[in-house]
């Protein structure tokens, strides 16, 4: 039997000193306190062979699942990324999705409110140009009257009556509702509608 120091132990076993403390307190190791140091109590015929060293083949055990857990870790990480990856994409094309359907019915409101405006400025341009007093009702027939009647019935003024006439002047030739004879604009009211050229 030889008795030990906690470094002469451990320089014995090939192991820490910390190994060793452990092997104590498990009681694999018998020791004695004198003068309080610490001396590990050590069989001199196993001495000369290397004694089974559990704490060595636990630690490489603790090593490969450290290391095993550690490579799950990554690919965990790595799949984390690519999710966020994915989940950010899906993002921005939802996002542009919506801000395209916004900018459709954008557009679609900016139409239907130009088209109100145009009709109502239409409208209102017309009740200024109307006046009520020389209104003439005429008995609308299928023969043709001729485009001063016609713009006199509406109740235009003379200024806007000037107006229409230039415009159906320019569009006499080539559209085909509009009837010269003799030099003279004719409409067929019952016939065909105006409204675009008044």
């Amino acid at each position: 039997m030889a008795k030990l120091t906690i470094q002469e132990a451990a320089d014995h076993f090939k192991v820490s000193k910390e190994a060793v403390h452990n092997r104590i307190r498990r009681g694999t190791l018998p020791s004695l306190m004198e003068h309080g140091v610490k001396y590990v109590i050590v069989d001199e015929v196993k001495s000369n062979t290397k004694p089974v060293n559990n704490d060595d083949k636990y630690y490489a055990f603790l090593e490969e699942q450290n290391k095993a857990l550690q490579e799950k870790v990554e690919r965990l990480e790595k799949d984390n990324s690519s999710l966020r990856d994915q989940k950010e994409l899906m993002l921005i094309e939802e996002r542009i999705k919506i801000e395209n359907i916004y900018k459709e019915k954008d557009e679609q409101l900016k139409n239907i409110l130009q088209t109100i405006s145009t009709k109502f400025l239409a409208q209102t341009i017309e009740t200024q140009d109307i006046d009520i007093s020389s209104v003439e009702v005429i008995d609308i027939e299928d023969e043709d009257i001729s485009l001063k009647k016609y713009l006199k019935s509406l109740g235009l003024k003379s200024k806007r009556q000037e107006k229409v006439i230039a415009r159906f002047k320019k569009l006499a030739d080539k559209d085909e509702r509009i009837i010269i004879k003799d030099n003279k604009l004719f409409v067929n009211p019952k016939k065909y509608s105006y409204n675009d050229i008044i």
